[in-house]
């Protein structure tokens, strides 16, 4: 099917927009009577009028208008798609979850940088209740988002590691929350206070703890925090509590650590991640996942089954770098 000429088409459209032939001359480096002449080239085109000419001045008739809506939304998706063309070829923009951005994946795209030139990754820090993204909605070419893996039909997601959850306070509460953790304030770093409750359930210690009290936050990263400055007990992610552990900031009060059935995945839009720079990004993020795990722990699988500190389902750990408290 032929269609009428490009030129024209924007011609109108710039007309319909700016609701004048000498504007859309200006914005579009031509002179008026050429905006008019492709005006005219699509009413002998269409075999309908587009805009009524009233000498000097014109208005654009309902039939116009309809054209005009569709011709809007049809340049957007045109330039959002030239765009992102061009910007994909040196750029990644990258939609996180904060606690992840703050607690790891600012430090491993610093190391990214260092290591490669290009492409350059723009990331986005967003709180989600629920991970999400919408590739067709959202300007991003990919995302880190915990979960199952299934983030919906248009998207394909590839694993980077698993969520483990285990108690965290300061050093100088140790001893306290060992010896009655019912005397400790208790952070809930999730309104909902989920992960206190997994903890206890899957670990199978403190059945009778009163888990309605406590400091109540949003994110893993705020109760960290909280537990950092000695306001209370947290359940922390252990691998985004890594850093804080190894540096002395926060301690592990016991051995047990719970899997939550969800992981961290690298995800894309459906047939993309074989595009170079999908796959250089998540092999480095890949690469730069913590291995150097506490010594002493009780891995706790979704199954309740104990794994102890060698973890046969994590071959790929290094030994122990930090002593477990106890």
């Amino acid at each position: 099917m032929s269609l009428p000429p490009l030129y024209a088409l924007r011609a109108f459209e710039s007309a319909a927009r700016m609701g004048s032939f000498s504007k859309a001359a200006m914005l579009l480096n031509v002179t008026p009577g050429a905006i008019s002449r492709h005006i005219r080239t699509l009413e002998q085109w269409f075999d309908c009028q587009l805009f009524m000419r009233m000498g000097p001045k014109v208005e654009i008739t309902q039939a116009g208008r309809r054209l005009a809506a569709q011709l809007e939304e049809g340049f957007s998706q045109l330039e959002r798609a030239c765009d992102a063309f061009r910007s994909h070829q040196q750029e990644i923009r990258l939609k996180a979850p904060s606690t992840l951005t703050l607690s790891w994946l600012l430090n491993t795209l610093r190391t990214f940088r260092e290591s490669d030139s290009t492409p350059e990754v723009q990331v986005t820090s967003v709180w989600m209740d629920t991970d999400s993204v919408d590739f067709a909605r959202e300007p991003y070419d990919c995302a880190i988002l915990l979960g199952s893996g299934q983030f919906g039909d248009d998207t394909e997601s590839h694993h980077l590691f698993d969520e483990w959850l285990i108690p965290v306070c300061s050093p100088g509460m140790v001893s306290q929350a060992q010896q009655n953790l019912s005397d400790c304030e208790l952070i809930h770093p999730s309104p909902d206070g989920r992960d206190w409750r997994r903890w206890v359930k899957q670990s199978g210690r403190f059945a009778g703890l009163n888990l309605t009290r406590g400091i109540v936050f949003d994110t893993l990263e705020q109760g960290n925090l909280a537990a950092i400055s000695g306001h209370g007990v947290s359940v922390g992610d252990l691998l985004l509590s890594l850093n804080a552990i190894h540096s002395g900031m926060l301690a592990l009060p016991f051995p047990e650590t719970i899997a939550t059935g969800e992981s961290y995945y690298f995800v894309c839009q459906k047939g993309t991640f074989a595009h170079k720079n999908n796959l250089q990004l998540y092999h480095h993020l890949k690469t730069c996942v913590p291995a150097d795990y506490p010594a002493n722990l009780q891995w706790l699988p979704k199954t309740s089954s104990v794994v102890s500190a060698g973890v046969a389902a994590r071959s790929d750990n290094s030994s122990p770098s930090t002593d477990f408290s106890v």
